[in-house]
């Protein structure tokens, strides 16, 4: 159940369809019905948009083992409802998880459903549930797209409770700029619910069923700017207050209490962020919310995304400090260092020394090896003395003048290549929108193990989807020195400059001009040596272009390693 929670699109609801609710709950082509589909999904509570009448065609009979296209075989029905059904599928040729949606060809919606399917994939942006295919073939239309088996839906997540402050406002960030990039290209969602919302296992917020979730419901709306901000101001309500923005109970969270409105999430709920819930009530007032407190209501996401960069940025919590296992002292002056201590009362055998040559033949023996000993000594103090009188010779012969300059006496040479330890690791995001790329695995940098590394987001292209011109790590050194190479181990071939910060900087730069560019490369393995050596405490390694990585087929980078030499 997990994985189907996480990877079925939300299509159905109970909006006035309990007969063919019912009958999804029956037997199937899979034999018994594997779940009740999003039966508390109701439309009238969460988005004012005109449906048209269920169509008359009948779902496909389809099973379990079918093949779509001799390369898509069914999987499992996670949904049969008002004429199609939605599956999780494999892709035989790419050998990966997919889901399906199938209708007949000839279903009153084929057309739309299509259409809404071509229009989606061509937005390509990676906060969207990816659509791979849409084809019409053998009387039927199916749409193919990704499925995220590490992905959890906001449903879920809400099941357990509220969500923290900072878990809240990157929702509620990433899901509006996201829906703002889609109107710009002219798409909307227009069921948009936490069923559609999900969180992957490096904490980002994707979007599933841009479009063609309403298309497939016959979902419409005269104001889709305001009908997904709406959607967005009840998903935000939700995740601060665990309750429905509505009076009816939906996706398993109860409903608002009838008769006294809409009112706040902080006095829904105690401890709520105050900014956050003036920011719920400004996108939920398209519903005629009238708090007297939140400023002009934002009726498209783009106000929205303008709403959130006007408040102070929401930093992530601090990590938990573990307390250090108790001192425990050694033993290493007994002459037991690094090994546990014997107890009192195991009496430890004394090894007996083996016995001294007493006899005629050890003592002769002892007399012999001494001999040998002082007839060595002898013949290498002689050699000794042979050689430094023929180096004497050499320093009176007048024909041989070697000339030295008195100012290089007495003055020590630096030292070139040798090692610098690292202080501490920052990741450096000036250009995002919250300024962080997972700090928590700087540490897998330096931990020695090549297999384990810091990774930035994933990005639509390997020029960071052209959201922003790079993203790196500062590297502190604990002090001003004098840096001549710095060693990157990437995973996957990417290109890096090497920026430093002034020598005299006494706290770590914040901005991106505060680094001069020194060095620049690209590879697995780069060296970055600038062409003199650099004063700094401060470097920058500045990731400029992505590789694509063959575990997940995104665009990221991914640091193994950095060592500094003088």
């Amino acid at each position: 159940m997990a994985e189907r929670s996480t990877a079925a699109v939300d299509v159905a609801d109970n909006s006035g369809e309990q007969s063919l609710t019912a009958e999804a709950d029956q037997s199937t082509a899979d034999g018994v019905a594997k779940n009740r589909e999003r039966d508390t999904d109701n439309d009238e509570a969460q988005e004012n948009t005109g449906t048209k009448g269920p169509a008359t065609t009948s779902p496909p009979d389809l099973h379990s083992g079918h093949k779509l296209a001799r390369r898509y075989r069914l999987e499992e029905c996670v949904t049969r409802l008002d004429g199609f059904s939605s599956w999780r599928a494999v892709d035989e040729k790419l050998r990966r998880a997919v889901g399906v949606h199938v209708l007949p060809a000839d279903h009153s919606r084929a057309r739309s459903v299509l259409a809404a399917a071509r229009s989606s994939a061509l937005l390509g942006d990676p906060r969207f549930v990816q659509v791979l295919d849409a084809v019409e073939e053998n009387d039927l239309v199916y749409v193919v797209h990704e499925w995220l088996p590490d992905a959890t839906e906001l449903t879920t997540l809400l099941a357990s409770g509220p969500l923290e402050v900072y878990d809240a406002y990157q929702m509620v960030s990433q899901v509006s700029s996201a829906m703002a990039a889609a109107h710009r290209e002219g798409l909307a969602h227009l069921r948009l619910n936490p069923n559609a919302v999900l969180r992957t296992s490096t904490g980002q917020w994707r979007i599933r069923g841009l479009a063609v979730n309403a298309a497939l419901r016959g979902a419409s709306s005269n104001t889709p700017q305001r009908t997904d901000t709406e959607s967005i101001g009840a998903l935000l309500y939700a995740a601060l207050t665990q309750r429905w923005p509505y009076e009816n109970d939906a996706y398993g969270m109860s409903g608002l209490p009838k008769d006294i409105g809409l009112i706040p999430p902080d006095q829904v709920r105690a401890g709520v962020h105050r900014g956050l819930s003036e920011l719920a009530m400004r996108a939920l007032a398209n519903d005629g919310a009238t708090a007297s407190r939140h400023e002009s209501p934002c009726t498209t996401p783009e106000e929205l995304v303008k709403a959130i960069g006007e408040m102070p940025r929401i930093r992530p919590p601090e990590p938990a400090f573990t307390a250090p296992p108790d001192y425990q002292r050694t033993t290493y002056q007994q002459g037991s260092y690094g090994r546990p201590t014997a107890s009192p009362r195991v009496t430890q055998p004394t090894p007996v020394p083996p016995p001294p040559l007493q006899s005629r033949t050890g003592k002769a023996l002892k007399w012999a090896v001494s001999a040998l000993l002082i007839a060595a000594l002898g013949l290498g103090s002689w050699q000794l003395a042979d050689a430094l009188m023929e180096q004497g010779g050499e320093g009176d012969d007048t024909t041989n003048t070697q000339t030295t300059n008195g100012n290089d006496k007495n003055v020590p040479k630096p030292v070139r290549g040798k090692p610098i330890a690292i202080s501490e690791l920052h990741d450096f995001d000036p250009f995002g929108q919250d300024g962080s790329e997972y700090p928590e695995n700087l540490p897998k940098i330096l931990d020695g193990d090549p297999a384990s590394y810091w990774q930035t987001s994933f990005y639509a292209s390997s020029d960071f989807g052209r959201l922003k011109p790079g993203v790196g790590v500062v590297v502190d050194l604990g002090k001003s020195q004098d840096v001549g190479k710095v060693d990157v181990t990437f995973i996957g071939s990417t290109s890096v400059e090497l920026r430093a910060a002034p020598g005299d900087a006494e706290s770590r730069p914040t901005s991106f001009d505060s680094y001069g560019k020194v060095a620049e490369g690209s590879g697995t393995t780069v060296s970055l040596a600038p062409k003199d050596t650099v004063k700094t405490r401060y470097l920058l390694v500045w990731l400029t272009e992505l590789p694509m990585q063959a575990d997940d087929g995104q665009w990221r980078g991914r640091i193994a390693d950095i060592k500094v030499t003088s």
